[in-house]
């Protein structure tokens, strides 16, 4: 049993996860615990060191001791390892790629999963991620799965690019999404898919707006805030 509560949400690249996760804990008065940030982080600290994100042993060792944090309050969002921001240097599409496959590592996903934990019973929070109704928490009061057609995901990661001064171009950003949707459904542990008891919810024809008025009308009356 969770002490607080705590809103799960998956779904594939693209979907608006870490969007819609954000807004709708800022519109809740919850805290955010990007999941998907620590497995960048991971695989941009192995990149840094020389480590090969397909080698599971040497990865588990590091992330045992990945330095990482969030920002809080006035940083809310920000990404931190050891002193280094990372913010913004763990989102480019070759960490991307390589956060699927480091993630895709039981030693890698042992080592991380009572973290995620952890720090999901500091208070009521929306933990955003791939498995995180499935296997980090899944007794998780409220589970929600986004979902997108693959032509608006994928518009919607080239502008995400853009905006952070990386050039893309939407037919190789969707090529780079399918295959981490590949990694992703198909890796042996934990794969990406949608829990029994989590609430479908395709964002393909909605305003972000309108995104976080449904989802926060929900969670009032799931979780009786």
């Amino acid at each position: 049993m969770l002490p607080f509560p705590v809103i799960a949400i998956d779904g594939p690249a693209g979907a608006g996860k870490s969007t819609v996760a954000r807004a709708l804990a800022r519109r809740l008065g919850f805290f955010l615990l990007d999941t998907g940030a620590i497995y960048r982080s991971l695989a941009l600290f192995a990149e840094q060191h020389g480590v090969s994100w397909a080698d599971g042993p040497r990865l588990g060792a590091l992330a045992e001791q990945l330095p990482i944090r969030f920002g809080r309050g006035d940083e809310d969002g920000a990404v931190y390892l050891a002193e280094q921001t990372v913010t913004t240097a763990i989102r480019t599409p070759e960490v991307s790629l390589g956060a699927s496959q480091v993630s895709a590592h039981p030693e890698v996903r042992a080592m991380l999963l009572e973290l995620q934990r952890q720090l999901s019973r500091s208070g009521p929070c929306v933990v955003e991620g791939r498995d995180i109704g499935t296997v980090v928490l899944p007794d998780a009061p409220l589970k929600i799965f986004l979902t997108a057609s693959p032509e608006v995901r994928a518009q919607r990661r080239q502008k995400e690019l853009e905006a952070r001064g990386v050039r893309a171009d939407v037919s190789d950003t969707r090529r780079e999404q399918e295959e981490r949707d590949r990694r992703d459904l198909t890796r042996a542990t934990a794969p990406l898919k949608c829990a029994d008891d989590a609430v479908l919810f395709d964002t393909s024809d909605r305003s972000l707006e309108q995104v976080i008025d449904d989802l926060a009308a929900i969670a009032k009356i799931r979780l009786s805030l």
